[in-house]
């Protein structure tokens, strides 16, 4: 584990400086870039799709993806939404919100583990199966009247400008950091992620691991879906429609091997942050919004091939040891 460890500290480290990098750069380019108020905007902006890579750096790791993330934030969204206004109380709809995350992500990890569907053509029928629900529990409208004791609970401030969701996504980050790092469950998803017929040679139940990480994505889903209800205070059921991009493209940067097998909440963490800073530097720049997904895509396949030629030099430096 420690040469894990280290490669996730390097690329860690990497990304770090990218984001300073960055930030430095869109400051020469305008002042205005590097205030408290935008570095907060930057964290916030951050929060909601930072929740989502957390728990899709889950299904990385154990070998598959998550298509479906952005659709089962639209489902909880309404869900919740309807939950609140026929009045039941916050703690009642979140604890409700995170029920229903955890359902849909275990659906996609028996559909994976027990149907032996590729996470791929899984994720992508319960993302058209989950949207059109969300379509189907609201008649395509949107749940109005939010109370207001809910959107205090998730959207009220904490000190000046910085709202709870962000001590939100610090707790689902400290949480899914210490399950990854610290415990017999974690080993066992770097396990079946990087050689899933080794693993189950070494007793490790491999379909429960992995419907615990599609949990757990689901789980996180929902989190972020019960954050923009709160900010927003309606619940549309388009809700999250390519959320799933940022959310890969967070995760890939922060150095989660598509492949499986390896990754870690800090690394996603920062690569949350650093696609938070670049698409408001693109904004405070001028640069058409329309451009955010041209760069996202860019910025998915660029991660994707430094894990190629960062295997190749592993692979080189291997054989001359």
């Amino acid at each position: 584990m420690k040469p894990l460890k280290m490669k996730n500290i390097g690329r860690e480290l990497g990304v770090l400086i990218a984001l300073l990098v960055m930030i430095l750069i869109f400051t020469l380019i305008d002042r205005a870039y590097f205030t408290a108020g935008n570095m907060v905007d930057i964290v916030k902006q951050a929060t909601i799709n930072g929740i989502l890579a957390i728990g899709i750096t889950f299904a990385i790791i154990s070998g598959g993806i998550d298509l479906s993330i952005g659709c089962t934030f639209a489902i909880v969204i309404v869900a919740v939404g309807q939950f609140t206004v026929m009045g039941f109380v916050p703690a009642a709809a979140i604890l409700f919100g995170a029920v229903v995350g955890a359902v849909l992500g275990s659906i996609n990890g028996i559909l994976i583990t027990k149907m032996h569907l590729q996470p791929f053509i899984a994720t992508l029928g319960t993302m058209s199966i989950y949207r059109g629900f969300a379509y189907v529990v609201t008649g395509g409208w949107p749940v109005l009247g939010i109370p207001d004791s809910y959107r205090r609970a998730l959207g009220a401030k904490i000190i000046g400008d910085i709202p709870v969701s962000i001590l939100v996504l610090a707790a689902i980050a400290l949480i899914t950091h210490i399950l990854l790092q610290k415990t017999r469950f974690g080993n066992y998803l770097f396990a079946v992620g990087g050689n899933e017929e080794a693993a189950k040679l070494s007793g490790v139940n491999v379909d429960l691991t992995k419907i615990i990480a599609y949990l757990i994505c689901g789980v996180c889903a929902a989190f972020a879906g019960m954050i923009m209800l709160a900010n927003l205070g309606t619940g549309e059921p388009a809700s999250g429609q390519g959320y799933e991009l940022d959310a890969i493209a967070a995760s890939a940067i922060g150095g989660t091997r598509m492949a499986g097998g390896r990754g870690s909440i800090v690394g996603t963490l920062l690569g949350a942050l650093l696609l938070a800073a670049l698409k408001i530097g693109l904004i405070i720049t001028g640069v058409s919004t329309f451009w955010q997904f041209i760069v996202t895509g860019i910025i998915i396949i660029i991660a994707a091939y430094f894990e190629i030629i960062q295997a190749k030099i592993s692979v080189m430096m291997s054989r001359k040891a």
